[in-house]
């Protein structure tokens, strides 16, 4: 019997990864990373948070905000989801966030390579749904009138 070393594993557990099963642990990610607060906030940091017509092409380039930028940015989420959901973007390694030794301490969270790689496609979701949803209005519309 031979035995794999831990990076052996990881390979082939990463080949093995197959979220139609149910216990596949990219289930968990999958949860994670389609929360509405998860995809805003990788558009904040992403610097998808210009005005603008949806779905436009430009953005500009990423940068580090710190939690009040983001929670005015962030219309509705509250204290609480936001720090939660800051937390296990960090503990998932998709952001940064640096303490400054400042008067008052300054916190301030930054994309990470895997958290921008995935900010490009929360990107085109983003667009997507501000893009269509007048079409899904109507057809939420359609669908109550036809329906009793």
């Amino acid at each position: 019997m031979t035995t794999m070393k831990a990076a052996q594993k990881r390979a082939q557990a990463k080949v093995e990864y197959n979220a139609f099963l149910a216990e596949c642990p990219s289930r968990q990610l999958l949860d994670r990373i389609s929360d509405k607060w998860v995809v805003l906030i990788l558009c904040a940091l992403g610097g998808d948070n210009s005005p603008g017509q949806p779905g436009a092409a430009h953005a500009d380039a990423p940068k580090a905000m710190r939690y009040s930028e983001i929670s005015r940015l962030l219309a509705g989420v509250s204290q609480k989801m936001l720090t939660q959901t800051l937390r296990s973007l960090e503990h998932d390694g998709l952001l940064t966030r640096t303490v400054t030794p400042t008067v008052p301490v300054t916190v301030s969270y930054e994309l990470t390579d895997l958290g921008l790689s995935l900010h490009h496609m929360t990107r085109g979701l983003r667009n997507w749904a501000q893009t269509h949803m007048a079409e899904v209005l109507a057809n939420r519309e359609n669908y109550d009138a036809r329906t009793p």
